[in-house]
């Protein structure tokens, strides 16, 4: 009998179904934002500020009367694209890394290892923050702040799975054969390091972001108008008690989208067996 696609199998469980709906409903949601918003996320209104929800505005207005349901759909293709994009490049320039410190060893992966852990030591909202303030406010530098911060975690997994993985029967058997290191490395040990490191990197695209919202809560993120869910709780915040639907649902749309994120990658940890294979590791 054929076993399933480790996907399929996430899939087939209770939590990572839900999970998974969740996230394509919210993918589908930002990628279609510019047609499923009712009203421009930049379209303002003064007669109608901190409106609560109603039958045309189904989430609410905030304080310049723009619609709180089209900016939180909007909200996501910001949010999303920047967390995804900048865990996208961590993971691949951690696998290019790690690979090559696990493969080689020497100086190169004693020099690479040592600025890892140097950055490892510090949590990443710190690093962020100071590569933000270097960079300056904006997308690009968010997303290039976020990229970095979680460039250690992926270098480290990857050197981990290939320093395990080299010493395998095939691969010494791949070396004897005069295959050259290229080979050894794209052909071999990467695609076979490379599920841990995805589930990985999925459970980090959560809290990158949680940290793509603290970034703009704090206005580093997205400048106006560009909706950002963590921009959003910001201006919401001095309308707690006037209007609170202007913080609180774009807060629980990150924490929603964070907590189905680490579900389905759980669902995809136990229909991959990744624990018992790092155990084993």
């Amino acid at each position: 009998m054929t076993r399933r696609p480790a996907l399929l199998s996430a899939l087939s469980t209770v939590k990572g179904g839900i999970a998974g709906l969740y996230l394509m409903l919210l993918v589908a949601g930002a990628v279609f934002a510019p047609w499923l918003a009712p009203y421009p996320y930049d379209q303002q209104e003064l007669s109608i500020v901190n409106q609560p929800p109603s039958a045309e505005h189904l989430l609410g207005t905030d304080e310049l009367g723009r619609d709180v349901l089209s900016r939180i759909l909007n909200g996501a293709r910001t949010s999303l694209s920047v967390s995804v994009t900048a865990i996208g490049v961590s993971v691949l320039l951690g696998l290019v890394l790690g690979a090559a410190c696990g493969y080689f060893g020497g100086a190169f992966d004693r020099a690479v290892m040592v600025a890892v852990d140097l950055t490892w030591s510090f949590p990443e909202i710190l690093i962020a923050l100071i590569l933000v303030a270097i960079i300056g406010p904006g997308l690009q530098g968010v997303l290039l702040a976020i990229a970095i911060a979680y460039l250690a975690q992926f270098t480290r997994l990857t050197r981990t799975q290939v320093l395990s993985l080299k010493s395998e029967t095939y691969v010494e058997a791949t070396v004897n054969l005069g295959a050259g290191h290229a080979h050894v490395l794209f052909a071999h040990l990467l695609p076979n390091a490379l599920a841990p490191v995805l589930v990985a990197a999925m459970l980090a695209t959560g809290d990158a972001i949680i940290l793509e919202a603290t970034l703009g809560f704090f206005g580093l993120g997205a400048q106006p108008p560009t909706p950002s869910w963590g921009a959003m709780m910001s201006a919401g915040s001095a309308q707690l008690f006037i209007a609170p639907w202007v913080i609180l649902l774009p807060g629980l749309a990150v924490a929603l989208t964070v907590v189905f994120l680490n579900l389905f990658g759980d669902a995809l940890i136990a229909a991959l067996d990744i624990r018992t294979r790092l155990r084993e590791a």
